[in-house]
Formats: structure tokens, C-alpha cells, sequence
């Protein structure tokens, strides 16, 4: 039996030529990360996500296309550990203007950075919130931490602070835009607080030198060598100069917006209908009259810089550039310096000492991913007027035990983000793809093992109960058990299901990495084992037939051990309970000993049809007067509007019309979505949220720990949260909701979720009618992956008592003609009719339709 080949069943695909583009999977859940978890079903094998495509560019656009109005816009929109934990606060331009004038004076007697934090005073010209964030991270991350820098990067520091205050104003406002990119200085438009651009950009171009560092040239697993231009030489500049960086008629032509190109490309005769056909085309007729390649503009292949907004050249296409030594031709060097005569002179950040700044906010935001308002938000949150709950804030100096383990953890995010890139970057994923990645799995994996043997003592010898949880998210095996389960996918693709197998039984085994993703390994490995294992393991003289029966029985066990582990979490317990019913029923388990999950309800929500009256306005036909088929019908998704006759006939959204429907049958209740249960877990949780862990609260300004949006939350706090989830089933949300209210109510205390516009009457009510088994498990799933469960939670929350005050709850996710269920939706379904609680599907019938 050793090695035989099985048919697959159809529907997995996997006989497929790899070219073919995948079916698109079923997204079920989500992982409390970035990245997307695995749902391994009966009938679906693991699939490539393919999410738009997104090309990785080596050349920037020019900054000169955006202007400072569009910086904010550039941003990622994702929040970062750091910034979810902060109160919801303006951040926009106005917000920061607003205290840097209204706060400012000149007879400050305290100039210095911790002066104007404390006396929040700012001086246009004098001072700034965006160079006095920057500073406060770099002293802090120096004065905690400043073993992880060798003697050439504390250097860098040192010649830092010797720079002027505009120099370092352009740098950080450079710093928080497109940091791969060339920008105009004539256009970069921060008079207000520069008085003399050019001299600060001199002082940005001076040359330092540097000693010669101690620390030796670390090599890391799945990565070479580190991206080039990134390490310090003996020298360094903190900005680049146009004219002593851009040679080529590539890169020069980068620089220009469209209608500047398109007069270029009229004198250069090339023709194209955008920028990125106009600059193919100058770079066929340079190829054509003086067989000159285009070498490029490389940049560090960061995930800040590849997501940069700029336009390049398709890859296949540079690909096939013939490189040569020999220069530019006089016809390029021409337009080189005709386009460098337009623009005049340009600035970029230069690469090394830009990516110290950013090993800098590494350490001192905890994240990798941060932004202009994390920049930000941190001083504004200190100087704001709110009140926040009481705790010890513990800034911990040990995240990275020394120089090595940081740099070897962010060649780990590197190496993370080359895996993304091949998988869900760039369309459908080739056989090269697949091997590339395997290739970075197996680099990883001797060194993942290791760690996580190292991680395993510290955890049973050193760390306290819950202390290491969200100190192993800066463990570089955190990174490499993704990038392991990344690596699933193509051993699935090469139908290595043996190996496979035993990468899930590893992984399994190990109980310190990405907790939330253990239930999407128990359904793969029982699905492995249901299907393929028979044929891949020895038979030990068995038939056939009996062979499959004994892994599905080893399927039924695993299935069993997922619903066991109280690290698996609630989402996935509905299909591994589908599984466990299938299987003993292949099986032909007696029916006294088949598992009885009578406990909860494996039914589909009622469908509900609320009919109404539908406006529809004809602004679509003036649009799209002129395309064929054009019409007044919402599109698929699209908001519609309709008349609210029990409440004064005005306009409304749908789901306020439905909300009066079920108004008039006896419920009360809001268009909350996930607001209400925020609310209730915020109270009901906020002394836990609360509870003293080394590490989780880094300043006094948090609504939340900083491990609340991941996974590491539930599992530090086990026995904490299992306590009060019993006491919630047991009845005591009443007494526990109370005892929040009494103690935050008066002063409106900032705690995460909580959303103090709703009575506390009505909390009152809502706690009374909800049952305690269905309120624990909405709770357990709120703990479990709080960031991605804040979504999907169905449109309408309901309550009604009746005379005996008997109560009962009701979630109605509200559907017009237009709309369906999104993936988190279903989930939440899953989970709530599970518990117990009753779920409505109210679709909007339009009995009339009125055309305005």
C-alpha cells in the first residue's frame, strides 16, 4: 500500500493542470491575523486565494502627482495594535492643527520634547507634533532598549538629533508619505514650517560618516542575504539626491505626471493612452535605437514599499531587458536631463538609514504594520480630555532578547511577505510559484522546530501563567509557523498528503503558535485522513475496506480532539460537529454511542418577508445614459431607500424599515449590527480587559490591552474567561452588568466596545431576555477573535418580556433583492443559531416601487 496513488474526488480539482485558475473557495473563516485560514471540508480541498492582483513594482511614481492633501489617503487603512488599543480620537490634519495653534505659545518657558507633551504647546516653525512623536518613539526605544543597536546605527541616532529642526520636519514628513519614492522639492509645500526648503534638504544630502560596526553579518533562514542597499556602509546620507542617483531615462521618466509625459512622449514621437503604455513605449524605442536595458530603480522589497502608489513597467517585460554595461545613449542622456531641467531637483529617502527608523517603530509600536496616526495618535490620546480605567502600565524591555533575535525577526516578516506575495498577490499561482514557496517552507522549517523547542522551556520554566502569550508574537517562530502553514498548500497542490499529514500532527502538537488556527488544522487533518491516508500508510495485512474504516476512525478521533481543545475555537466546532455526524454514520456507529449534539441547533435561520415601499431616482441614467442596459435598478450590494410608513412616512434605509416592522409585532431593538454585543462584552468583561499581564499595557491612554485583537488574548486569560462565561451561563449578567455600570457609568470611562449612547435600561432588559448559555457562548466567540468578529454580526438586535418577564433575544440579518450573506455573516449565523438564539433572514419585499 506504501506510496499508492488514489483517485481524488472530483470536486477537489487536484487533477487539474496547475495553470488553470482555481476555483474560487467558499471563505468560511477568518484567522485572527492578516492572512486567511484554511477550511478543509468534506468536498474542497486547500485552494489559492486569489485577491486582486497586485504587481510588485521596482519603480516608484513621482510624489509630484500627489499633493499634500492626498498624504493622508496614502495610508494603510489597517489599525495597529497599539492604535486599537487608543481611545477613537481625530487624528486628520485638523485635529493636529488644532492643538499645534490653539496650544502654541511663545513665551513657552519649556522647549524641549517632553516640556511641550506635558504643557501640549506648539510653536508653528518652532516645534511640531509629527517631529516630537518621532522623537519621543526614537528616545524611548534608546533609552529601554538600545542593545539591539550596533555602533554605526547609535551613530546615525547621534548625527539625528545634531540635525536642524526643519531637516528633521521634511524627513519625518517624507518618512510618513511614499518612502520609495522620488518627490519634488518645489512641490513638497511645507512653508508653514519650513522656512527654507532647499537648505533642510542640504542638510538631509550632507554625507556622515560612520564607524565601523562590531556586529557581524547575520544570515536567516529562507532569506540569502539581507535586501540590498538596506545595511550601513561606512558612510551614510539621510536622503538621496536626484542628480546622483537617477541615470537612466526609466527612472527620470518616473518623475513626471501624466500631461508632462505625454508632451515628452509627443517630442520623443512614442505614443500611449496612459502612463504605463507611455513609459513601455519609451522603453521599446530606447531598446530599439540604442539596445540599452533598463535596469531599473530597486528598492528594498519591504511590504511599505511594494504597496507604494506608483507605476512600473509589467515584469515579464522587464524581464526580458537585455542588460548591458554600456550606459545611456546621447538620445536618452538628452531627455534625461531635459526631465531633470522640469522637475528640478528631487528627494528621496535613502534606503539604510530609513529602514533603521523603521526597526525603531518596530520596537517601540510592537507592530510591524504603523502609519502617520500611529505616529500621532499615541501624543494626541495623552493630550485629550478623557477618562480611561485604571491599570499598571508595564513597558517591557525583553521583546527582543538581543540584537540578533530582532534582526533575525524582521528577516522573518521579509521572508513572510515573499510567501504572501507568491500566493495571494499575483493572480493564479504557478507550478514555480508552488516550488518557490515549498522551497522557503523547508528553509524554515529545521530552524521553526528549534525555537519552538526554546519557546516551550521558556514557557514552563520562566514565564509566569499568561506572561509569554504576546511576548511569542515577536518570536520569529510565530512568523515561521505561518509560514509553515502557508506551506500546507503547495505539499496539497503536489499531492504530498503524507508529509502534509505529519506538518498538521506537528503543528497540532505545538500549543504556543497562532492558537485560532488550530481548528482549521484538525478539519484538514480529518479530512486527510478520511480520504487519502488508507492509501499512504502500511496496512498491516488489512483489506482495502478495512483500511478506510480504520483512518475514518482515526478521523472521528481527530475530529473529537479538535471539539476537546479549548483552544480550538467556537467558529469552527460547527463543521468539525458535521464531520463527527458523517463519519458515524459511514462508520455505522450504533446509535447509543453516535455523539449527541442536541446542545445546539444545526438548522437554518427563518426566512422573514417584510414588504415596503421602494424609491428608486434615475441619477443612474444621466450617468450612464450612453451604455447599453443602463437602468434605475440598484446594483448587487448597493444601499437602497425606501419609505418608513409606521413612522411618518419619510425616507430611511431598509433596515430601519424592517426595524418598524418588528416594532409593530412587539420587539424593541436597534440597527446595531455589532454594537450592542461589543457593548455587553465591554461590560461584562471590562475588569478581565483590565487584569494586570507584563507587556499588554504600554501606556496609561489604552481602552484595551494590546493583545486583545489577537490571539494571544484568550489564552493568557483562560481560566479567567472560563470563570465568567460559567457565571454568564449561570445568570449572572445582570449582576455583572450592574456592577460595570456603577463603576464606569459617571465618568464614561474610555473601555473598548462600550458605547455609552445606549440606556442602560435597555442593557438591563437585553441581559434579562438573553439566555445564559447563549449570551456565554456569544461572549466565548467575542474572546476568542475579537478583531475579526466585530463584523458580521447580523443587522438587527431584538428583545422583548412578556407579562411574566419572560424574555427572549432575536438577531435579524436584514436582505433587500440586492444583497446576500457575506462569509462572516454565515458564521455568525452558525454560531448564534448554535447557542440557541433565535435568527431571522428578513428579506425586503418592494410591494411598490416609486420611480423620482
Amino acid at each position: 500500500m506504501l506510496g499508492r496513488r488514489i483517485p481524488h474526488p472530483p470536486s477537489t480539482n487536484f487533477d487539474v493542470d496547475f495553470e488553470t485558475p482555481a476555483a474560487k473557495r467558499l471563505k468560511r473563516h477568518e484567522s485572527t491575523d492578516s492572512s486567511l485560514s484554511r477550511n478543509a471540508s468534506d468536498d474542497e480541498d486547500i485552494r489559492a486565494v486569489s485577491p486582486p492582483r497586485q504587481r510588485p513594482r521596482e519603480i516608484p511614481d513621482s510624489e509630484a502627482e500627489t499633493d499634500e492633501d492626498e498624504e493622508l489617503s496614502l495610508l494603510p487603512a489597517k489599525k495597529t495594535e497599539l492604535e486599537s488599543a487608543l481611545p477613537p480620537i481625530k487624528t486628520d490634519k485638523e485635529a493636529i492643527a488644532e492643538y499645534e495653534a490653539t496650544r502654541a505659545a511663545e513665551e513657552a518657558t519649556s522647549t524641549d520634547l517632553h516640556g511641550r507633551l506635558g504643557q501640549r504647546k506648539w510653536v508653528q516653525g518652532k516645534s511640531s507634533i509629527y517631529v516630537d512623536a518621532f522623537n519621543l518613539a526614537l528616545e524611548t526605544v534608546l533609552e529601554d532598549e538600545g542593545h539591539l543597536f550596533d555602533e554605526a546605527e547609535t551613530a546615525v541616532f547621534e548625527q539625528w538629533r545634531n540635525l536642524s529642526y526643519e531637516a528633521q520636519y521634511l524627513y519625518v514628513r517624507l518618512f510618513l508619505r511614499k518612502t520609495a519614492a522620488w518627490h519634488r522639492i518645489s512641490r513638497l509645500g511645507y512653508y508653514g514650517d519650513i522656512a527654507d526648503i532647499p537648505t533642510a534638504a542640504a542638510d538631509l544630502f550632507e554625507n556622515h560618516t560612520l564607524p565601523k560596526s562590531s556586529a557581524a553579518i547575520q544570515v536567516n533562514p529562507g532569506e540569502l542575504e539581507p535586501p540590498v542597499d538596506t545595511m550601513l556602509a561606512d558612510s551614510f546620507t539621510f536622503a538621496d539626491r536626484s542628480t546622483d542617483h537617477i541615470t537612466t531615462l526609466e527612472e527620470a521618466s518616473s518623475l513626471l505626471k501624466l500631461d508632462e509625459l505625454k508632451a515628452l512622449a509627443k517630442d520623443a514621437k512614442v505614443q500611449g493612452k496612459n502612463k504605463k503604455e507611455l513609459l513601455r513605449a519609451f522603453r521599446r524605442t530606447s531598446q530599439r535605437q540604442s539596445g540599452i536595458g533598463w535596469g531599473g530603480l530597486k528598492r528594498s522589497e519591504t511590504e511599505e514599499s511594494i504597496k507604494s502608489d506608483f507605476t512600473s513597467i509589467d515584469q515579464d517585460e522587464a524581464s526580458e531587458s537585455d542588460v548591458r554595461p554600456g550606459g545611456a545613449t546621447n538620445r536618452d542622456s538628452h531627455f534625461v536631463r531635459k526631465i531633470l531641467a522640469d522637475t528640478g531637483p528631487c528627494i528621496r529617502l535613502s534606503a539604510a538609514p530609513l529602514k533603521l527608523f523603521e526597526r525603531v517603530h518596530l520596537v517601540f509600536y510592537r507592530s510591524t504594520e504603523w502609519s502617520e496616526k500611529s505616529l500621532t495618535t499615541i501624543i494626541l490620546a495623552r493630550i485629550s480630555r478623557r477618562i480611561f480605567p485604571e491599570y499598571i502600565v508595564s513597558r517591557s524591555t525583553n521583546i527582543f532578547e538581543s540584537r540578533s533575535a530582532l534582526l533575525e525577526f524582521e528577516a522573518s516578516i521579509r521572508t513572510q511577505f515573499r510567501v504572501d506575495s507568491i500566493l495571494e498577490m499575483n493572480g493564479t499561482v504557478t507550478r514555480e510559484g508552488l516550488e518557490k514557496v515549498k522551497y522557503i517552507f523547508e528553509e524554515v522549517y529545521p530552524r521553526w522546530k528549534v525555537i519552538v523547542a526554546e519557546e516551550q522551556l521558556k514557557e514552563d520554566r520562566v514565564y509566569e501563567t499568561g506572561e509569554g502569550a504576546y511576548l511569542r508574537r515577536f518570536s520569529p517562530a510565530w512568523v515561521y509557523t505561518r509560514i509553515i502553514h502557508k506551506g500546507l498548500y503547495p505539499l496539497a497542490r503536489f499531492k504530498e498528503h503524507k508529509r502534509e499529514h505529519q506538518l498538521l500532527v506537528e503543528l497540532l502538537a505545538q500549543h504556543l503558535f497562532h492558537a485560532a488556527r488550530r481548528g482549521a488544522w484538525y478539519q484538514r487533518k480529518a479530512l486527510l485522513e478520511e480520504h487519502y491516508m488508507w492509501a499512504l500508510e502500511p496496512s498491516d495485512g488489512r483489506s482495502d475496506e478495512v483500511q478506510k474504516k480504520h483512518w475514518r476512525r482515526i478521523a472521528l478521533l481527530t475530529c473529537e480532539e479538535g471539539l476537546q481543545d479549548k483552544e480550538c475555537h467556537l467558529i469552527y466546532h460547527y463543521d468539525l460537529q458535521k464531520r463527527v455526524v458523517k463519519l458515524e454514520k459511514a462508520l455505522k456507529v450504533p446509535k447509543r454511542q453516535q455523539h449527541d449534539f442536541g446542545h445546539v441547533t444545526l438548522v437554518k435561520p427563518f426566512d422573514r418577508y417584510v414588504e415596503g415601499i421602494r424609491i428608486e431616482r434615475d441619477r443612474s441614467l444621466s450617468r450612464n445614459r450612453n451604455r447599453r442596459g443602463s437602468d434605475a435598478t440598484p446594483r448587487r450590494g448597493g444601499k437602497t431607500i425606501w419609505v418608513d410608513e409606521r413612522e411618518g412616512g419619510g425616507e430611511c434605509s431598509v433596515e430601519a424599515m424592517c426595524l418598524s416592522w418588528y416594532r409593530d409585532q412587539g420587539w424593541k431593538g436597534y440597527h446595531s449590527e455589532g454594537g450592542i454585543v461589543r457593548t455587553l462584552f465591554g461590560h461584562l468583561f471590562s475588569d478581565i480587559l483590565f487584569t494586570y499581564l507584563p507587556n499588554v499595557f504600554q501606556t496609561p491612554y489604552q481602552t484595551s490591552p494590546l493583545d486583545l485583537h489577537t490571539d494571544a488574548f484568550f489564552p493568557a486569560r483562560h481560566s479567567l474567561i472560563a470563570h465568567r462565561l460559567a457565571a454568564l451561563a449561570n445568570g449572572d449578567a445582570p449582576s455583572l452588568l450592574l456592577a460595570s455600570y456603577n463603576l464606569h457609568a459617571e465618568n464614561k470611562t474610555c473601555i473598548v466596545g462600550i458605547d455609552w449612547a445606549y440606556p442602560f435600561e435597555d442593557l438591563q432588559e437585553i441581559v434579562r431576555c438573553f439566555r445564559g448559555e447563549a449570551l456565554s457562548a456569544v461572549c466565548m466567540v467575542m474572546a476568542q477573535e475579537y478583531a475579526q468578529r466585530g463584523g458580521g454580526v447580523p443587522d438587527l438586535f431584538l428583545w422583548r418580556e412578556d407579562e411574566q418577564g419572560r424574555g427572549e433575544v432575536c438577531f435579524a440579518e436584514v436582505k433587500s433583492e440586492n444583497d446576500r450573506l457575506s462569509d462572516t455573516q454565515r458564521l455568525w449565523i452558525n454560531v448564534l443559531m448554535g447557542a440557541g438564539v433565535r435568527v431571522e433572514l428578513c428579506n425586503a419585499v418592494a410591494r411598490e416601487v416609486r420611480r423620482e
